[in-house]
């Protein structure tokens, strides 16, 4: 029996003609680990949105819901709240105590469980999700994998039958998404709970779903095994949702082998033995940035966020080049972030020296450091929304920069038409989604015409073709002598786009080098195509240069 089925379910936002959701029918069995993925602005989080009425959008919907045969509507909160778990995306929104042991307990006391009955719950909970080393910490000393794995425990603790998760490792970094998924799939194979998790990050998740929803413009476009759907997606080689599926699939779609699909870098790896030899083994090493104009540097830099507090960055010292992208890579909590605090001047260190081109940050007025200077795209986009329309988010920017309506609309419109936004400007910002949200802050960002781009998290939901956009675009900019330093725990996209990768640790800088020397002297933390091909390929690190040795072997 279906534990949800939906029937017919279409949805729109307010005002807006297209549909959301257009016509989906799909039914889940109880214990089954769902998988929903599609291109950014598919549908994917307005679609989990409607199993929990609760938090559901505004706008008119029509078709059924209904869970274990009852109408979703017709469930009492109570019911709802206790057995439908709802994870979402950034764990700072969910949180709503201040003590570790008191969000765990928050729920079960919401729906008036004997305290004994609490205390037990909450025990095993911190036991089964070894919270007991940070169980009496404050919530705000968590690193951000610590949070996510709290707001999990904090539903697990109601027993619910359901969980539903909102891309949960999107601001975690590498090994912290690995470890969050693994969870996962323990409390799916080991308490038969029902999972259904929207997800653009797909090499851990992929193979370990029972079912693959992939959603294109708001429709099913198949749901099926991951087996069949990455079979399938051999015939839609030309499909922009290819760009965002794992690693093995994207190389095995583009080399003519007639043996079954690979899904894990395991089946990858033997894949590869059975089908290429390593006669030509090694990819040409990247072309070095010139390193003879400085247009920004940090000398060892001190910071702390008081004066009793440890210090976040520790003797920090980094150059960046004109024309380079540089990416800084490393755990959640290491001081990536801070860097580019107080390379922007929003942080100032206790000691140590910013450069913007020789010159001190500190001696450069707010105007002169904004304005066709440095400029940041945050890590939640929502801080640079403003207005209720996507289109009026542009306006403020068009009078910074002193320009007449003809170049203003000339400027928008091209902006527009690169990240694929057009269709996004009347709608509110906050009805986006996240992938969405990035995108309309990067077009406000690019109208300032900078020299500097700080980002932090820039590919942070967005699908596998959105990704490709923005690489496309930073590698125009760099064309334009824009220096692009990026915070990112998006490995693939960093070794297939960035000059220079440096690896954060402990508040400070520890190793730097180029991609390709980079990711392959490492053993976890490299890229997928990299561990898969290692054995054959001496330093391959990205798809394309496996796929490259592959046509050539």
């Amino acid at each position: 029996m279906a534990i949800i089925d939906i029937k017919n379910l279409s949805f729109s936002y307010p005002a807006q003609e297209s549909k959301a959701i257009d016509n989906i029918s799909l039914s889940i069995e109880k214990g089954e680990f769902i998988l929903i993925c599609g291109e950014t602005g598919c549908g994917k989080s307005t679609l989990i949105r409607q199993l929990k009425p609760q938090i559901a959008p505004y706008g008119a919907r029509h078709g059924e819901i209904y869970y274990n045969n009852i109408p979703l509507k017709a469930l009492d909160d109570k019911k709802n709240a206790s057995e439908i778990g709802y994870v979402m995306q950034n764990p700072d929104n969910q949180i709503v105590t201040d003590k570790v042991w008191h969000e765990l307990a928050f729920g079960l006391e919401n729906l008036a469980i004997k305290t004994p009955v609490i205390r037990r719950r909450v025990a095993e909970m911190a036991s089964f999700f070894g919270i007991e080393g940070w169980f009496r910490k404050d919530v705000q000393d968590l690193s951000g994998g610590q949070k996510q794995l709290l707001n999990l425990a904090s539903i697990m603790v109601m027993n619910p039958k359901v969980l539903i998760l909102d891309e949960p490792t999107s601001q975690l970094d590498p090994i912290a998404a690995t470890d969050f998924i693994n969870t996962l799939y323990k409390i799916n194979k080991e308490l038969a709970l029902t999972i259904i998790l929207v997800e653009h990050r797909l090499e851990e998740v992929y193979p370990i779903a029972d079912k693959v929803l992939v959603l294109d413009k708001g429709r099913k476009l198949i749901y099926d095994t991951p087996e069949k759907v990455g079979e399938s997606l051999r015939s839609a080689k030309n499909h922009n949702i290819i760009y965002g599926f794992p690693t093995p699939i994207r190389i095995y779609n583009e080399c003519n082998t007639k043996d079954k699909c690979p899904l894990t870098i395991r089946e990858g790896s033997i894949w590869l033995s059975n089908n290429f030899k390593s006669n030509i083994n090694k990819i040409n090493s990247y072309k070095k940035p010139d390193n003879s104009n400085i247009v920004l540097e940090l000398k060892d830099v001190w910071f702390r966020y008081g004066r009793e507090l440890p210090d976040v960055l520790r003797g920090v010292s980094l150059q960046a080049y004109k024309g380079e992208i540089f990416s800084i890579l490393g755990g959640n909590g290491s001081g990536k972030t801070t860097t580019l605090n107080v390379i922007s001047g929003i942080s100032s260190p206790y000691r140590g020296k910013v450069l913007l081109h020789g010159k001190k940050i500190s001696d450069y007025k707010k105007k002169e450091l904004y304005h066709n200077n440095i400029a940041v795209l945050p890590q939640n986009p929502q801080t640079l929304f403003v207005k209720n329309k996507v289109e009026k988010e542009f306006d403020e920017i068009i009078k910074v920069m002193k320009l007449n309506n003809d170049a203003a609309n000339k400027k928008i419109n091209n902006i527009a038409e690169r990240l694929y936004i057009k269709h996004l400007f009347q709608k509110h910002p906050y009805d986006l989604s996240g992938g969405e949200q990035q995108k309309v802050a990067l077009a406000k960002i690019l109208l300032l015409n900078p020299k500097i781009i700080l980002f932090d998290e820039p590919t942070k939901g967005l699908d596998g073709y959105s990704k490709k956009v923005l690489g496309e675009i930073m590698k125009e900019l760099k064309k334009s002598h824009v220096t692009i330093i990026m915070v990112s725990h998006d490995i693939e996209f960093s070794a297939e786009y960035s000059d220079r990768c440096a690896l954060f640790f402990d508040g400070n800088i520890v190793s730097e080098d180029d991609p390709i020397s980079f990711f392959s002297g490492n053993s976890f933390y490299t890229t997928a195509a990299n561990r898969m091909s290692r054995h054959i390929f001496k330093n391959a690190i990205t798809s394309k240069d496996v796929i490259h040795l592959c046509q050539q072997s």
